[in-house]
């Protein structure tokens, strides 16, 4: 299991590779809310989203030996980027397993980092079939997007920004997929205050964490395509910690539509001024759809704006999903 030590470690340790973003206040939020409503803004991290937290954790804490074998993971995008930085910086290879589903943009942008992108498959389970063989038959270092200790901690650093941030804070949304993030980030709230809640923001189509809570255990869903394209994949049906992590220390877990996304990113976008991915607004969305009706301050992750800029013109414009704005 994390403790608060191994995020307290984590933060020491990507100091220098990392920024500590802001928390804003929301006029616009707080007015339609009733209450306090303040924005973690993760989507100016240095690669566009929170990933960099944990992949920077992950590569520091290699040794010169496995970096020079180099590291491989599955990712939706975010986390591939994020590990194609923090393996640049110091000097090891990289390859990125991601699936079919995932936006061109974000290829694009892990191999701008030098990394090597493949395409495997049609879901996220898929390309970490590839980057299991990549372990076994070439030896690389596996630095998974979600379900490692060291990444785990390293997105709990969020935490401890938004404890010293935001003190009066009761609630805390955070972007649910794998669960590394959310995982942290209860860890680390948790074991300061632990009177805060914490509810995880998924979408209704191809939600993992969400189905697996219910089911009791890690299972499979279909991956669809979602304007929330970062919050795809599974769970791992071996999954060692994020999904006792997350049943044990998350509160809730609530489920936005695709429409409520495009209007949790139209907000983002002409009230707060902010380019954001829909995986990253699905905490606005929440509260403009009136999902959550908090009754103290609360706190929305926004946790990456890595979207192709033609889709989020077209969500600007009013379409409702991704068929919309074909």
């Amino acid at each position: 299991m994390i403790a608060l030590s191994d995020i307290q470690d984590a933060r020491r340790r990507i100091a220098g590779i990392v920024r500590e973003t802001p928390v804003d206040q929301s006029e616009s939020l707080s007015k339609m809310v009733g209450v306090p409503v303040f924005l973690k803004h993760e989507q100016r991290q240095i690669t566009g989203a929170f990933k960099l937290r944990g992949a920077a954790n992950a590569v520091e804490r290699l040794s010169a030996a496995e970096r020079a074998r180099g590291v491989a993971a599955a990712s939706t995008g975010n986390h591939g980027r994020a590990l194609a930085y923090a393996a640049r910086r110091t000097g090891a290879r990289a390859i990125i397993a991601m699936s079919s589903l995932v936006p061109m943009n974000k290829v694009k942008a892990i191999s701008a980092l030098g990394a090597e992108a493949r395409i495997v498959g049609r879901s996220q389970d898929d390309a970490q079939r590839e980057v299991d063989r990549m372990v076994a038959e070439e030896g690389i270092v596996s630095v998974p997007p979600f379900d490692h200790p060291d990444v785990i901690a390293g997105q709990g650093t969020i935490g401890l920004e938004i404890l010293e941030q935001a003190p009066e804070v009761q609630t805390v949304l955070v972007p649910l997929s794998g669960g590394g993030l959310i995982a942290g980030i209860a860890c680390a709230i948790k074991a300061l205050r632990p009177t805060v809640r914490i509810l995880g923001i998924s979408m209704e189509r191809g939600a993992a964490m969400a189905a697996s809570l219910q089911a009791g255990r890690p299972v499979e869903v279909e991956e669809l395509p979602t304007l929330a394209d970062s919050l795809g994949g599974g769970v791992g049906h071996a999954n060692r910690y994020t999904f006792s992590m997350v049943r044990d220390l998350v509160d809730d877990v609530i489920l936005v539509s695709e429409a409520e996304i495009a209007a949790g990113m139209r907000h983002a976008y002409l009230e707060e001024r902010e380019v954001v991915e829909g995986a990253g607004a699905v905490g606005i969305a929440a509260l403009v759809a009136g999902r959550i009706r908090p009754s103290g301050p609360v706190l929305a992750l926004v946790s990456g704006r890595n979207i192709d800029m033609d889709l989020h013109r077209r969500v600007i414009a009013g379409a409702g999903g991704l068929e919309d704005a074909a």
